[in-house]
């Protein structure tokens, strides 16, 4: 290992030494995947015919914005969608997500949820928290079903195919979130669509692709899902990207999400991208090796703390699906120390002590350990957690490996030094 810039104890630079040479296979994975999926998107950049005019921001209506027209055409091409819908003016992936649902249903039709209750920041959107009336989906006559998790781990195949039958939407999420289930790859995502579409094949299946981007060399839509949605803050972004969220997938079905997004009849024909356009496309192409350098933070911090005697999921060795890694901490005070520690190795805002709050969207208190150039960028290394039970630390991106690593170790040491971990 290189000479350490920071004041982290001799034994943990040993173990981590260790740790990162134990992970050389799992890196030559990545490495095969990024080499993969960087060739994928620069051909829809050059099929596409990108050029410097694309780079340039329009203002007003945005009338013949070829920048945007450029982005959505090489989204939907390096995802193998028919359509997309890049635009800089979805504030996060959540927002993205409702434009879809709100997009797609109809009053009386039915969302069917198929990898268990959905991520807490789409509760209120569905209605099933929150008061009525708020404005969800639930208040405009749309039902919710849920087929909950085998042992809370893995896709109820017979429930989905029951539910299937009179829903609308056959609703997946890709990533876990706060919880401990395995994310999805990409080859089970399609054996949840092929079966709900076995039973119903009219359903739309709709993939939360959130933190899954370029993890894998094929996207959910190569396996039957119908629209795949995500945050340009996460990987499509490549650390580039400010702000924005994506939607992909069949043509007449992102016409419908771009009617919601602005309004009907105009679609995505309006909408100006001020000075977005050079972010979102150089953020898109850099995204595959960003991707691979936040993988190889995870597998390292996985196997450094598994060294140190703590739980990972998924374990060190185990094949990526997303870029998030649960360390359990088994306790608050561990979770916090974690979380402080990272953000003393963060490259903005290293000097502040992060403290869990009352976040918007979640029902418990959520600690954010997060030192980035873009606020709330989760391909930027970052950690997160609710203070509740198991006190896991969701651990993600890392935008080069060396950084995120470094950011890893400022963790461990800020246990260390407390007293919270011996070696």
């Amino acid at each position: 290992m290189a000479d350490c810039f920071f004041d982290i104890d001799e034994k943990l630079l040993a173990l981590a030494a260790e740790a990162e040479k134990e992970c050389v296979p799992m890196f030559s994975v990545i490495d095969e995947n990024a080499d993969y999926n960087g060739q994928k998107v620069l051909k829809a950049f050059i099929d596409n015919r990108v050029s410097e005019g694309c780079l340039k921001g329009t203002t007003g209506y945005g009338y013949g914005d070829i920048g945007r027209e450029a982005a959505d055409k090489v989204f939907a091409q390096a995802f193998g969608g028919e359509d997309a819908l890049v635009r800089h003016t979805f504030v996060n992936g959540t927002h993205a997500l409702s434009t879809a649902l709100f997009g797609v249903l109809r009053s009386g039709d039915v969302m069917l949820a198929c990898t268990g209750k959905p991520y807490d920041t789409l509760e209120e959107i569905i209605g099933i928290r929150g008061e009525k009336g708020n404005g969800s989906l639930a208040d405009f006559g749309v039902k919710y079903v849920q087929a909950d998790l085998v042992d809370d781990m893995y896709p109820d195949y017979d429930k989905i195919a029951e539910l299937s039958k009179t829903a609308k939407i056959a609703y997946i999420q890709r990533s876990r979130g706060y919880s401990l289930r395995p994310s999805l790859t990409v080859e089970i995502i399609g054996k949840i669509a092929k079966t709900a579409k076995a039973a119903n094949p009219d359903i739309i299946v709709m993939v939360d692709n959130c933190y899954g981007e370029f993890v894998e060399k094929q996207e959910p839509l190569s396996v039957g899902a119908d629209l795949i949605i995500g945050s340009l803050i996460k990987n499509p972004g490549g650390a580039i990207a400010s702000t924005g969220g994506y939607i992909c997938g069949r043509a007449d079905l992102v016409e419908k999400c771009a009617d919601r997004l602005t309004c009907v009849g105009m679609g995505k024909e309006i909408g100006c991208t001020l000075n977005q356009s050079r972010e979102m496309l150089l953020g898109f192409f850099l995204a595959p090796q960003v991707v691979s350098a936040a993988l190889k933070t995870s597998v390292f911090a996985c196997r450094f703390f598994e060294k140190l005697g703590f739980k990972t999921l998924p374990e060190s060795g185990e094949t990526r699906t997303d870029i998030i890694a649960s360390i359990l901490l088994e306790n608050e005070e561990n979770l916090v120390a974690f979380c402080q520690g990272i953000q003393k190795g963060s490259p903005v805002d290293s000097y502040v002590t992060p403290e869990a709050w009352d976040m918007p969207g979640y029902d418990s208190k959520v600690i954010m350990a997060a030192g980035a150039f873009t606020m709330g960028a989760s391909i930027e290394l970052s950690a997160d957690a609710p203070i509740r039970p198991p006190f896991a630390a969701w651990l993600q991106g890392g935008i080069t490996y060396p950084t995120g690593k470094a950011g890893v170790m400022t963790a461990a040491q800020e246990m260390y030094k407390r007293g919270l971990i011996s070696l």
